[in-house]
């Protein structure tokens, strides 16, 4: 068998195989409540053969959402629609995953295929919240600073959401601190210029994500996963890099965090990121063999000996697909059949098994 087609034991959970699928936004909730495109969605990828379906960046405060149409787990009606996905999910064999996100000052954002650009109030923006009061575009509105009442909310909300995934039926949590979003924010020189114990030296800058992984462990069982995705580096001279993505690693190992999900970039949209296939797999590398900890690859890994070569050479230890799962939700069968592994399908699908 190949090793992507390994399973791989995460504490309490066993993923059948290393492909999992990235979170993607779909910007087609209202008000944060997901709906059936969400149940065909996620779970045409779990009947397609993928291990770990992990959901999009989903917003713990209204304010979090990087457009109105992301889902959110801010009201405990957001469960019900939630748990039927989860369960879906579950009965196909694969693990239902769950990313929670704040947008910081990149919130209030148009949707994708309108643009993205942020919205002002007028527009049915919102004010948005940041480490420092920079704007992520010069023509943004420039977020507003967040004091320590504010941080202590985001970290409440963060723990809240947590607690609701548990009871929406997820085995899995991420916690988004990539892609320029708020913990990003408050990790980077770039856009965190705070003088208090939240800016300034590593240590204070680090801080707040530790707090919040500290508080979902108030509530969420030591024997379920908790992953991290960060972006390794910001591809900008004087930004967050890789040493230091390395150093957090080593803290949030300490912290019992299982995997690090390593992306890269987001920060500022002036970085020059050099795109090329596996671009970001040598950050999963480098924090795997200095940390000893589970890594996961991401970013442009589309093809199956590619995905099984990462793992053969012990880059990482799972591979995340993104867009080549939108192009194809049976990513999983059509490299199972490429590396000549004999996967199970679905009852209904077996008349097309190769």
């Amino acid at each position: 068998m190949s090793k992507l087609f390994s399973p791989l034991t995460i504490k309490n959970i066993t993923l059948k195989n290393r492909i999992a699928i990235s979170p993607m936004c779909m910007y087609s909730a209202v008000d944060g409540f997901a709906n059936d495109w969400h149940l065909v969605h996620y779970g045409s990828r779990a009947t397609g053969g993928a291990s770990l379906i992990i959901q999009e960046a989903t917003a713990v405060s209204p304010e979090g959402r990087i457009s109105a149409g992301d889902l959110g787990l801010y009201k405990e009606k957001h469960i019900e629609k939630l748990r039927n996905i989860t369960d879906f999910i579950h009965q196909q064999g694969a693990v239902a995953g769950i990313q929670l996100a704040h947008a910081g000052r990149k919130a209030g954002c148009a949707v994708a295929w309108k643009g993205g650009r942020q919205l002002n109030p007028l527009e049915s923006g919102w004010t948005t919240v940041a480490p420092s009061a920079i704007a992520f575009n010069p023509e943004d509105n420039a977020p507003q600073a967040l004091d320590v009442e504010g941080i202590k909310k985001v970290i409440a909300d963060f723990k809240t959401a947590a607690e609701r995934a548990l009871l929406s039926g997820y085995k899995l949590i991420e916690i988004h601190a990539a892609h320029g979003y708020l913990i990003h924010q408050f990790l980077s020189p770039l856009s965190n210029h705070r003088t208090d114990s939240y800016g300034g030296s590593f240590e204070n800058r680090v801080r707040l994500l530790l707090e919040i992984v500290k508080a979902i462990y108030t509530m969420w069982p030591k024997n379920l996963p908790l992953f991290v995705r960060i972006s390794a580096t910001d591809w900008v001279e004087g930004g967050w890099n890789i040493n230091e993505a390395v150093q957090l690693s080593k803290l949030l190992k300490m912290e019992g965090v299982d995997l690090i999900d390593c992306s890269s970039g987001g920060l500022v949209p002036y970085a020059k990121i050099p795109l090329a296939p596996g671009y970001q797999v040598q950050f999963a590398e480098q924090i795997k063999r200095e940390t000893k900890l589970l890594t996961g690859a991401v970013g442009l890994i589309t093809e199956a000996k590619q995905a099984e070569t990462i793992l053969e050479n012990e880059q990482a230890d799972l591979i995340f697909i993104a867009r080549a799962s939108l192009r194809d939700p049976q990513f999983a069968f059509h490299a199972a059949h490429i590396l000549g592994d004999d996967i199970e399908w679905p009852l209904q699908y077996l008349r097309a098994k190769p």
